[in-house]
């Protein structure tokens, strides 16, 4: 800690002098967290429906994650995966209990991500490596991972970029079929696209990439990254398809806001991953892993899962009824907690109003506001955020 407690100005200087600025951040400096809420450096109090970019699954401070992370840290917290740790172990027996396969862990989204990708030319023998990924997709910022993702604005300045990828509309499956040649290993793709604006597929379209996977002797591989541990209502994205991948990659709330990834691949596939050919160094470390039991056994034992469902056809309705009242709302488009709201205006005018009155969430797309609310939200507090959003809303529509 600190010795002293500096003023959001204070910290915002220091910034200015030390820190690369290639975030855009907001002018607080936030300090403190607990359940849904969060703390500026002057002591406001801020309700937030995007806590820790969706890292923060179970809110801030979760009491079992923090126990977990605080008994673990007077014993030991890193050790080289030359050893056995009872954690890693013990994690990754209740994630594949909740899915399948075997785990593979590291730090990261991207870095689970690169990990998928080289299993898939592993699991070819060199011999195909091409994969194809879609549209409005987001798997990262490694070469590799920026590479996968299918928007342009992310590739701007960064050339020559990673061979072999090549990108589909998301939900047109003609599109995928037509890109398969002889060179391709695996078709990537996220159940639901979260950067990309919170786009839900048909209902063909997961089932209907794993028949082309399985024709065609691909890996099917599901970026998880978000729609991972609980976030849709299911422990994984996957189940709310009754699609099997080959492959998930797994980070954000995978720990409970403690940095952690992950891939879990089936057995057969995962032995592609033999000694030599991929490694994480703070992957799999027991603080990291500590925080991950935490996390499921508090899944597990408070029914979040239930919580989840339950709040999200509550943000469903309230949103329906005030788009009849409200035309600037295109499109709703809910799985789980994963929210966005199309509107006709740029949604950053929704952001900054909403932080005027105490309520964070964000935009994507320029258009989607996007909320990921902790799946242990009371009912209280979401019934408050979504009513700000919606007056918000409603006075921006007047204002128009």
């Amino acid at each position: 800690m600190s010795e002293e407690n500096l003023t959001s100005q204070q910290t915002i200087d220091l910034f200015e002098k030390f820190v690369i600025p290639n975030y855009r951040r907001y002018p607080i400096s936030l300090v403190r967290g607990e359940g849904s809420h969060v703390w500026d450096a002057e002591g406001k109090k801020y309700l937030d429906l995007f806590p820790g970019w969706g890292c923060n699954i179970l809110g801030y401070s979760p009491s079992k994650v923090v126990q977990a992370i605080q008994n673990q840290v007077n014993q030991l917290i890193h050790v080289p995966n030359t050893w056995y740790t009872q954690q890693q172990g013990e994690f990754a027996e209740k994630l594949v209990r909740h899915s399948f396969g075997q785990a593979f862990f590291c730090n990261s989204g991207a870095e689970a991500n690169e990990a998928a990708i080289k299993l898939a030319r592993l699991h070819n023998e060199g011999e195909r490596y091409k994969i194809i990924t879609f549209e409005n997709s987001f798997h990262g910022r490694t070469l590799g991972t920026l590479t996968a993702t299918g928007q342009a604005k992310c590739h701007q300045g960064l050339g020559p970029l990673v061979a072999g990828f090549s990108y589909a509309p998301f939900n047109d499956l003609q599109a995928v079929d037509d890109l398969i040649d002889e060179k391709t290993a695996a078709i990537m793709v996220e159940p639901v696209q979260g950067e990309g604006g919170v786009n839900v597929p048909h209902a063909d379209f997961l089932p209907g990439l794993r028949k082309l996977a399985t024709e065609r002797d691909l890996l099917l591989i599901f970026d998880e990254v978000q729609t991972g541990i609980g976030r849709t209502g299911e422990w994984f994205g996957y189940q709310n398809f009754d699609v099997q991948p080959d492959v998930i990659t797994l980070a954000k709330g995978l720990a409970g806001g403690v940095a952690c990834g992950a891939m879990i691949a089936k057995k057969e596939i995962a032995a592609g991953l033999k000694p030599g050919t991929h490694a994480s160094t703070f992957g799999g470390n027991s603080l990291a892993m500590s925080a991950g039991i935490a996390t499921i056994k508090t899944i597990e034992e408070e029914n979040l899962l239930e919580n989840c469902r339950e709040i999200s056809a509550f943000i469903q309705e309230y949103f329906q009824n005030l788009k009849e009242q409200c035309p600037a709302i295109k499109d709703i488009r809910v799985k789980g907690l994963m929210v966005g709201i199309e509107l006709s205006y740029p949604a950053d005018k929704v952001v900054a109003a909403c932080m005027e009155r105490s309520v964070l969430v964000n935009a994507t797309q320029e258009f989607v506001l996007r909320m990921l609310p902790a799946i242990n939200i009371s009912k209280e507090d979401i019934k408050h955020g979504c009513q700000v959003v919606g007056e918000v809303l409603q006075n921006l529509q007047q204002e128009r």
